[in-house]
Formats: structure tokens, sequence, C-alpha cells
């Protein structure tokens, strides 16, 4: 295959690709050589290279065309984001379930790290942390370089207010718990609060991390024997189940990297967990 075409050598090697797709993944950032994102489909290929294909959920949403207006469609086609508070310094948003927070291997474009970046005069975005594809809430992007400096050693030293409100499955027990369990062999604690009962269909609780380990709440609560209802990954089947994962960043607090101000933000419970939170109520009643 040397000096063949990247996209005919992508639809020969890799099963899920034809030549149509591979242009696709190619034309969103789903492609590797040697490491380095290539979009160019008719760039040759040497003896030696190694080539990655990131096949996933970025290919299957793109829109199944070639150039920039496809790419615009698929950007059109996101969930609206709301920007809560932002300086020279930080930008805080409201992130929508559904939106990625940053970039993956599977592709450079369709996260809110992008989105930001490609407002007029936006400039460089840092992404400092994430939350999940399917989790909701609030998160921070650095703006300069030192501001993600400051910004990344407070997340590391767990210097940072973060308290989600989740729906669990079942009747959690006690009013409050401390869920300690390490998490890729990492130390991760997450705090909980009990704040409503559904009967023993379902727990609304408060959590606050004291370390921000990936998924923690989710494998926490999971491990506590009450995974958060609408959780792809631990499936439950509750008689009232949500429009997606029960999970939302409610509130986001830190010191401003450059002032030391203190800085809180609050979301509201979106719309759609809100609604479905009122139908498990009048379930109950």
């Amino acid at each position: 295959m040397d000096g063949e075409r990247l996209d005919r050598v992508l639809a020969a090697c890799v099963p899920e690709l034809s030549r149509t797709r591979a242009r696709v993944l190619l034309d969103i950032g789903g492609v590797f050589v040697d490491g380095r994102r290539v979009k160019v489909a008719s760039r040759a290929v040497r003896t030696g290279q190694a080539i990655e294909a990131a096949v996933g959920g970025a290919l299957t949403r793109a829109t199944k065309e070639l150039g920039r207006a496809a790419r615009a469609r698929d950007d059109a086609a996101l969930p609206p984001f709301r920007v809560a508070f932002e300086d020279e310094d930080v930008v805080v948003v409201d992130k929508p379930a559904g939106l990625l927070a940053a970039p993956t291997a599977e592709s450079d474009r369709g996260n809110l790290a992008d989105l930001l970046a490609r407002r007029p005069g936006a400039g460089r975005i840092w992404v400092v942390h994430r939350i999940d594809l399917h989790t909701s809430g609030l998160l921070v992007y650095a703006r300069t370089a030192e501001a993600n400096r400051v910004l990344a050693a407070r997340f590391r030293e767990h210097d940072v207010r973060r308290e989600y409100v989740a729906v669990v499955a079942g009747a959690f027990p006690g009013d409050q718990a401390r869920l300690d369990a390490p998490l890729g062999g990492r130390r991760a604690i997450t705090h909980v609060a009990v704040e409503e009962r559904f009967g023993d269909a379902a727990t609304r609780i408060r959590c606050r991390l004291e370390t921000g380990r990936t998924h923690q709440i989710r494998l926490h609560c999971m491990l506590a024997g009450h995974p958060v209802l609408g959780d792809p990954q631990h499936r439950t089947h509750p008689a009232l189940p949500p429009p997606r994962l029960a999970l939302h960043a409610e509130v986001l607090g830190f010191a401003h990297p450059r002032t030391g101000s203190a800085i809180e933000v609050r979301s509201p419970l979106p719309a759609d967990l809100a609604s479905w939170l009122e139908r498990l109520r009048a379930a109950q009643r």
C-alpha cells in the first residue's frame, strides 16, 4: 500500500469504514498518522507509518457528507449552551447533556471547547476539567495559559467546590453518607446528602466531590448499590425512566486565578429533569 491514498487504505483495513465513511472520519478529525491528526484524504501513505482510526459515536452522529457545509450542519444540530460567567481569564459554561466538553480522539469538532474558541474574538481556550457527555451543568475553561496553570493546580489539589444533583435508584439509606472507594487505584471520596425520596423507587441526592475522578459519582453510587438513573453504563429499569442521565453539575466555586476573589456559579436543574421529577412526585401521591 505504499503510495496509496489514505482514504483507500482506511477503507481497505478498517472493516467499519467504506471509502465514503473514511472521508467523513478524516473530515471530522478522527484519523492520525504517526500520532498527528490528518484530514487530507488524498495524502499518500508510506511504509512504516502508523495509521489510527478512532471510530465511534462522533462518526455516527456526523452528517454523512464532506466539507464546511456538512460540518456546519453538525454544529447546528448540537444542543445550545449558556455562558454563566466570563472575563478575560476564565469562562464558566452551563453545558447541556449531549454536548462533549472537549475534543476526543474521535473528533476535534462538535465539542464545547471548540465552539467557545470559534466565537468571534474568543481566542484560544484551555480545557481545565470535563464533565461527561450525558451530564449537564457547570464547568470552567481558561482563556490564558496562566489561568489554565493556576486552575489546573487547584483542581489537582481539590481546592474547588463542585456539587451535583443526582437521582439514584432505590431508597438511599440514611440522610448523609461518605462514599470512600478508590477509583483506578486513586483515592476518591464523594459526600452525599439526601434531598428528596420517592418511596422505594428513587432518591434525589446532592453529591459534593472531595476528589474528582472520572465518572466518580456514577461509579460510587453504583458501588453503593444505588446507580444513577439513566446511566447508560449501569442500566436500571425504573417505572418512570428519566429522559437521560439524571446527573447535573449544579454548583461550581473557585478562587479567581488572577485576582483570588471568590467565584461561585449555580445552574438551575434543566427543564427535562425538572419535569421528570414532577412526574416522579405525582406518582408517589
